[in-house]
């Protein structure tokens, strides 16, 4: 743990808990640093007498306050603690307020909080009643020169203090094109049910562990790709053909939700996709093909000369058979003829 940014005490009521603050979190950005194109040298930035031009040192570096046109008030560390010692040590909790009434876009930066010496029992005193009540302490703190509202709340064993922005430090939304409730806008029943469905299906545990900043890791792998190809002082420009990709407008909403569900889409969006397409749509198939069949299709046969010979002949061989019958019968009467007359006789 890194050492501690501030000491002093919570202070509730006449109860007094001495404690000493920790940051909560560490930057793990990446650290870039500037460099001079012509040769790749680093940039430094000094600090120098604006009157004299030379540099100065940490050493001989003050703080002071400009209370008319270049004058200044010195202050230094002793002043700003005896404007108000008790603000500066000391972190007041004014009231208990519902966790819940507090908007997140008020909450900054978080700090833990560990009991200084002998403040074991009242430190979980504290903790133990914020987490029976369910409540957030709200208070006020100074750390170095501004005066901060915060929230202290309960994390395991741990009494955290998040540093709360002030009302007039949150922009008003009322600028911003938010869509309310209109006909353009309205939500059918469908959607938001299958909206439901996704939020369901998609919900689980928070494990913090899973999610890491894989943006970083991606230009770190970069990083070593460029060394191994020796192109560290390759600057890499952008392609001119490389267009940005423009953004579409959303036509069917249920086809994207079922999408995300992983369903087909409906037979409305179906239907419609049938009457963007061009082409006819294929001859329907006499009979439902058998599971063997749906693997592979039997390819068309061609039909060959012969084979269209044959089809004519069978075609006509009927119509040919019923020319016959009534030439048969014909030549059976001209031979029965003779015959009767011979009787006639």
């Amino acid at each position: 743990m890194a050492r501690s940014l501030w000491k002093g005490a919570i202070s509730f009521g006449l109860v007094h808990i001495p404690v000493e603050m920790y940051p909560a979190t560490s930057n793990n950005g990446l650290d870039l640093h500037m460099l001079d194109r012509r040769d790749f040298s680093p940039i430094g930035f000094k600090r120098y007498n604006k009157n004299t031009g030379k540099e100065v040192g940490w050493d001989d570096i003050i703080k002071g306050y400009e209370y008319t046109d270049g004058e200044y008030v010195v202050l230094s560390d002793e002043d700003l603690r005896r404007a108000n010692p008790e603000a500066t040590q000391t972190i007041d909790i004014l009231a208990f307020v519902d966790a819940s009434e507090v908007p997140l876009t008020y909450y900054d930066q978080p700090y833990y909080l560990a009991p200084g010496k002998g403040g074991d029992k009242v430190y979980a005193l504290l903790r133990d009643t914020l987490k029976k009540v369910g409540k957030i302490g709200i208070a006020n703190v100074v750390i170095r020169v501004k005066q901060h509202l915060a929230a202290l709340h309960c994390v395991g064993n741990t009494i955290v203090m998040n540093t709360l922005r002030y009302a007039d430090e949150i922009r008003d939304a009322a600028d911003l094109k938010i869509p309310g409730k209109t006909a353009k806008t309205a939500v059918s029943d469908k959607e938001l049910k299958m909206a439901l469905a996704l939020v369901e299906g998609m919900s689980e545990d928070w494990e913090p562990e899973q999610y890491h900043d894989t943006y970083r890791e991606d230009v770190m792998a970069m990083i070593e790709k460029k060394v191994k190809a020796k192109q560290t002082k390759t600057i890499t420009m952008p392609d001119p053909d490389e267009k940005p990709a423009k953004a579409t407008n959303v036509i069917d909403l249920v086809s994207l939700l079922q999408a995300s569900l992983g369903k087909k889409p409906g037979k409305k969006a179906a239907a419609e996709e049938d009457e963007d397409d061009d082409e006819p749509p294929p001859p329907k198939r006499a009979r439902k093909p058998s599971e063997e069949d749906e693997d592979e299709e039997p390819a068309p046969r061609r039909k060959t000369a012969a084979a269209s010979k044959e089809a004519v002949a069978a075609k006509a061989a009927p119509k040919r058979a019923a020319a016959k019958k009534p030439a048969a019968k014909a030549a059976a009467k001209s031979t029965k003829a003779p015959v009767r007359r011979k009787k006639a006789a």
